[in-house]
């Protein structure tokens, strides 16, 4: 069974006060942009110094790096580069440098599968990915067939996890609809709320239906439920037209950036402003949505794991490397998922002894106990440990989008 996380207010906002700790498995900076993710990237292993064939740690990593998410693919190789060259520039993993090769999946399922096959017969040995949650599963069926270890990002479907070879670094969708709910009702932000959401998409659904069961338990009333599928993602009229007469005074957004653009652009023109709630899918709505009037976002809350304006070392050191390396963007929290995604296999596999002679299935088998024993101080979180169900414990951070930034709340 799936562990739910419960949150309190006061642990919130304990974790949106507190440093994340510079440690062992979290690095500073360093890393070479590259324009071709589907080319191996990182210190390249040939000139490491590693000369016997096997003698280097190969990591694969599937995501969508063009098409419609590609704000949330790109973010993940970027960041994932970063840790790749950080970790070989300081001497590797259990002494052995490491070859990273990132591949688009399009945010499709067959071809992420396709993207899986290619990175087995390149010789993967762990995989960080996939990216998105619909990918990721019919990525982890495969994974789990050949006994490969995988730790999804950002893959927050309950399914995205379903064997023991597979964790994430994210929190579940039940725990973010469940955390929204009571952030929204702990701090009063609303007495009515609307919620509109993806029925045909597993990611929204799944979280749209732990929001609701949550709301029963906190001081708001939600007045809406409206859905639309992946056939009619392009006209919200109706859907805002309904919160609208309900008398929301919040709406609830448990999906993708781009849809939720088009909900801001539409509720305008209808003179709708509520305040405005999303999860970590909303991440990317400031970058990655092309004609997209941000002023329209101002003010917009979600729940993630990552502020980029928090204080501590490791985050400024990060945020000011990815910025130089990657045309002055901020990172969102997808890359701060896979930067410490990289992390944590670095952790684990020297936990575990693992050495790169080793059987992709034989470090699984190896990794599996390792990540149960395993705390890690990185970019989204301080301790963060793993059940063996392949769930991570650690808070969530609320932030605001503020003169056109994210700010922590």
């Amino acid at each position: 069974m799936k562990k739910l996380l419960s949150l309190s207010l006061a642990a919130v906002l304990a974790v949106s006060a507190t440093a994340c700790g510079n440690s062992d498995t979290a690095g500073t900076t360093g890393a070479d942009n590259t324009d071709a993710p589907a080319a191996e990237s990182g210190t390249e292993a040939a000139e490491s110094g590693t000369e016997a064939e096997g003698a280097v740690f190969k990591i694969g990593a599937i995501g969508p790096t063009t098409g419609a998410a590609s704000a949330y693919g790109t973010a993940v190789m970027n960041a994932a580069k970063i840790a790749v060259d950080e970790i070989n520039e300081a001497g590797g993993i259990n002494g052995y440098q490491v070859e990273f090769n990132p591949q688009d999946d399009e945010h499709d399922q067959e071809k992420s599968v396709n993207a899986y096959n290619t990175l087995k017969d390149w010789g993967m040995q762990l995989l960080l990915g996939t990216v998105t949650s619909a990918p990721c599963i019919a990525v982890e069926a495969e994974a789990q067939a050949d006994n490969m270890f995988l730790l999804t990002p950002s893959g927050s479907a309950v399914d995205c996890i379903s064997g023991d070879n597979a964790f994430r670094v994210c929190f579940a969708d039940p725990d973010q609809g469940t955390a929204s709910a009571q952030y929204i009702g702990e701090n009063g932000l609303a007495e009515k709320v609307a919620v509109i959401y993806d029925s045909s998409d597993v990611y929204s659904s799944g979280i749209y239906d732990t929001f609701v069961a949550e709301a029963a338990n906190q001081p708001f009333e939600v007045v809406a439920s409206e859905a639309f599928t992946a056939d009619s993602k392009t006209d919200f009229s109706v859907q805002l037209q309904k919160a609208k007469d309900s008398g929301a005074d919040l709406v609830f957004l448990p999906f993708y950036y781009n849809e939720a653009a088009l909900v801001f652009t539409q509720a305008a023109g209808m003179n709708f402003a509520p305040k405005w709630f999303g999860v970590d899918g909303m991440d990317g709505i400031l970058s990655g949505v092309e004609n997209f009037d941000s002023a329209l976002a101002e003010g917009v809350m979600l729940l993630t794991p990552f502020s980029a304006d928090a204080e501590d070392e490791l985050t400024k050191n990060f945020v000011t490397k990815y910025g130089e390396l990657y045309n002055g963007e901020t990172p969102n929290q997808f890359a701060a998922d896979a930067y410490d995604g990289i992390y944590i296999m670095k952790a684990a596999l020297e936990k575990a002894g693992c050495t790169p002679d080793m059987s992709a299935s034989d470090i699984c088998d190896a990794m599996k106990t390792a990540m149960t024993e395993i705390t890690v101080d990185g970019l989204t979180g301080s301790g963060m440990t793993w059940s063996a169900e392949g769930e991570p414990s650690k808070s969530p951070k609320a932030v605001v989008i503020d003169g056109g930034v994210y700010v922590g709340m």
